[in-house]
């Protein structure tokens, strides 16, 4: 008896056994129905036929609900009594008892009920059931609620509506949480319609399918065609047991299964992890195949590479016996006296033939050099370079592809074989010749010696013999060379070297100038060996020096000509002129066009306007402009100031002829000038008449003039004794600059007003006078 229903009472309070028993047997019954199905029980017989895999007789008498059961169940007789079997029995025994209630009252409502019923209780899938079956205790069968029925069907639903928002507010229609759901469930993707009638547990249910086997190369291919993946082990410790897993994937399988229903996810991942490990196994074998046969293909490169090696070396050292061999003969035949030049050129050349890199590496250039010095220099006894420099030109230019080859490097090394053979055999004798016999006044010579062997001199060699030889000579030369005496012009010997020295020779200029300017005080422009002398200069000389060179020594003499020349259409004599006009590509253009603005063509514009005044012949008056202006060399009549000062006169000659009258050229310059002029001396007097009242000794130690520095009066004594007189740049003693007067070195305390010179015992104090006789002297030790 099931103490657990609640108690029926009669209103007249007397108990009718005979109902309570009929209605107890049915509920028993309805108990049973409700457990029988199941996996394989038996009749409700106790201790006949309970358990997995046992059925009774009685069991072919159930009823038709029975009977339905087990036939969909007829699969499970073979299902093993374990734990993981009884809770998927008694999953599959709840939903097929959901199942039969929702058929059974589907089957039991019509009309508008059974529409509403559907959903009725369908909250308690997600519970035990409790609510309906006290609802069907209470004597509720479906429909609406109260005694007719009258009453809701669906449960009360909740109202959505927005925040802060009161009931009524403006008509707002509220939105019924039923319905969002509703959304969502359309929003998700169905699940499987078949999934829940899903038995894989059942042995009927199972289907088999055809086993795909791959084998390891398959799998590998496979693996190759994905992609390479590191496969590493991870270890799952979140349980009481750790697991281990090859992907992450993996990590939730078997709850997964668990939730899905699939039949023994224990076993499945066991077997699943066995399949990854191997899979892991065959990777890890075939990555150290891979390893293993690419090691053995780099090793046989390796072998290879020094198999060949071995060879080379082996090849190598039977090429050095071979020139051990040739060179132990070559010694032999030294010694024995009957080595020559051609033996020994014709010998290394076919060792630099068969054996180049050997050649090179065993470094054989310098022992051909030490065997051919001593055979070159009995060659080279006696030789003049000067006298004859094409001897042994063919000789050493043999030895120059031999020692030296086409390894243009070489040449500015020092050091090479070939450096060292030109500077023991051929500097020698160039040295001897070119100190004791050449003469730096007759280039020649020394020029056609360095022409012929200029591809055949190394650099330093040929820097050598122009350092130590060339400029050595030229540098005496142009000390000792006066413009006065000497007839050949100083350019012809020093400018032929430009090519070779270059800024070399920036240290004769000095010289050079100022030589030049001692003899160009005494200079008139009527002697035309100045222009034939300086001229060559103006492209070798700086355009500062040169345009100093000319202002002070040349323009004031060329002004001087023009002040005296004079304009005379009627008897012009023209040579005054011309000794100008010969100096015009010398002198800068600037300076040339303001001496003529000046000297010339003044007078030539005053003469013409006195002529025009006198009504000349306007004939020859145009005949005596053109050929003045034919007279002007080119680039001075490109020049804008002369063209104006043309024009000038050619307008005072267009008023003559249209009977206008002429204006006098620089009538208002000549007022504007006079007016300067006197305030100029009126100034000039007014400043000497104050220096008069205000000294009161002369301040002129020479007798007159203006006071002179001590550094002017000894640069013009020199420059009377004809002697050089400049700084030596970078030397100081004491704070003073050191300068030279001639080949002395002198040095001045201004302060003092004294001279002090360098003798062999130190600095000692001097006068001028000394001075000159101590050049004298040195110049009597040299000779």
């Amino acid at each position: 008896m099931d103490l657990t229903k609640p108690v029926n009472f009669v209103s007249t309070g007397v108990v009718m056994p005979n109902q309570e028993i009929d209605k107890n047997a049915k509920e028993e019954n309805d108990e049973v129905e409700e457990d029988k199905p199941g996996l394989g029980l038996g009749s409700a017989t106790p201790g006949l036929g309970s358990g997995l895999g046992f059925n009774s007789a009685s069991h072919a008498s159930s009823t038709k609900k029975q009977d339905v059961i087990d036939d969909e169940e007829d699969g499970d007789d073979e299902f093993l009594p374990t734990a993981f079997g009884r809770k998927i029995k008694e999953g599959a025994q709840r939903r097929e008892r959901e199942r039969v209630k929702s058929k059974s009252v589907k089957n039991s409502q019509g009309g508008r009920r059974e529409s509403d019923m559907v959903d009725v209780g369908k909250f308690e899938k997600h519970t035990k059931g409790i609510g309906m079956k006290l609802l069907e205790k209470m004597g509720y069968r479906g429909g609406g609620l109260g005694k007719n029925e009258q009453g809701i069907v669906t449960p009360i639903e909740a109202k959505l509506r927005p925040k802060n928002m009161g009931m009524g507010f403006n008509d707002y229609k509220e939105t019924s949480l039923p319905d969002l759901k509703e959304e969502e469930k359309k929003s998700l993707p169905p699940p499987p319609a078949d999934r829940a009638k899903e038995k894989l547990w059942s042995k009927q249910a199972r289907v088999k399918k055809k086993t795909d086997y791959i084998t390891a190369k398959e799998l590998l291919t496979r693996k190759e065609e994905q992609g390479l993946e590191v496969v590493q082990k991870v270890f799952d410790m979140r349980g009481p047991q750790v697991r281990v897993l090859t992907n992450l994937e993996n990590l939730n399988a078997e709850e997964k299964a668990k939730e899905n229903d699939v039949p023994m996810p224990e076993l499945q991942h066991n077997i699943r992890l066995i399949l990854d490990l191997a899979e892991l196994d065959i990777q890890k074998v075939d990555r150290e195949l891979r390893n293993e046969r690419e090691t053995a293909a780099a090793l046989q490169i390796e072998k290879e590479k020094l198999q060949k090696e071995a060879t080379r070396q082996k090849k190598q050292l039977d090429d050095m016996e071979e020139i051990v061999f040739v060179l132990d003969q070559i010694g032999e035949d030294n010694s024995l006296g009957k080595l020559t030049l051609e033996t020994l050129a014709n010998t290394f050349n076919d060792l630099k033939r068969k054996y180049r890199d050997d050649y090179k590496l065993c470094n054989l250039s310098c022992i051909a050099c030490s065997f051919a010095v001593p055979l070159f220099i009995r060659v080279f006894q006696g030789w003049d370079p000067l006298q004859n420099p094409s001897h042994g030109l063919e000789l050493i230019s043999l030895w120059k592809n031999l020692l030296q080859g086409q390894d243009i490097f070489e040449i500015s090394d020092a050091a090479s074989p070939y450096s060292q053979l030109v500077m023991e055999v051929v500097f020698p004798a160039v040295r001897i010749s070119g100190t004791n016999t050449w003469q730096a006044r007759d280039p020649e010579p020394m020029l056609r010696f360095l022409d012929l062997w200029e591809k055949l001199l190394p650099p330093s060699v040929l820097h050598s013999i122009l350092d130590n030889i060339v400029m050595h000579k030229l540098t005496e030369a142009v000390d000792t060379w006066d413009p006065r005496r000497e007839t050949v012009p100083i350019h012809v010997w020093v400018h032929p070297w430009l090519p070779l020295l270059g800024p070399k020779l920036e240290s004769l200029y000095h010289t050079i100038r100022f030589k030049l300017g001692n003899v160009l005080h005494a200079w008139h422009p009527s002697d035309a060996s100045a222009y034939t002398i300086l001229s060559p200069w103006k492209t070798v000389f700086d355009p500062a020096s040169w345009e100093q060179l000319i202002v002070r020594y040349i323009v004031p003499k060329l002004i001087t000509v023009l002040q005296e020349f004079q304009v005379n259409p009627a008897d012009q004599k023209l040579d005054q002129f011309y000794w100008v006009m010969s100096w015009a590509s010398a002198v800068p253009v600037h300076h040339m066009v303001t001496l003529l603005e000046v000297g010339f063509f003044a007078k030539w514009q005053q003469v013409l306007y006195h002529w025009l005044c006198s009504s000349p012949n306007f004939e020859e008056v145009t005949q005596w402009y053109m050929g003045w202006k034919n007279l002007l060399p080119q680039e001075l009549l490109a020049n804008e100031r002369i063209r104006y000062q043309l024009n000038v006169g050619l307008d005072m000659m267009n008023q003559a002829v249209e009977g206008m009258e002429v204006v006098q050229p620089g009538l208002r310059e000549n007022i504007s000038f006079l007016r300067a002029r006197e305030q100029r001396q009126f100034e000039a007097a007014a400043a000497a008449q104050a220096q008069r009242q205000a000294s009161v000794t002369p301040t002129d130690t020479m007798g007159g003039g203006l006071e002179m520095s001590l550094k002017e009066v000894i640069e013009a004594h020199a420059q009377h004794h004809e002697l050089l007189f400049k700084p030596k740049p970078g030397r100081m003693y004491n704070g003073h600059q050191i300068y030279g007067f001639g080949n002395i070195s002198i040095i001045m305390d201004s302060l003092n007003q004294k001279v002090f010179a360098q003798t062999e015992g130190g600095w000692s104090l001097v006068s001028l006078d000394q001075l000159v006789e101590m050049q004298k002297n040195f110049g009597s030790k040299r000779r």
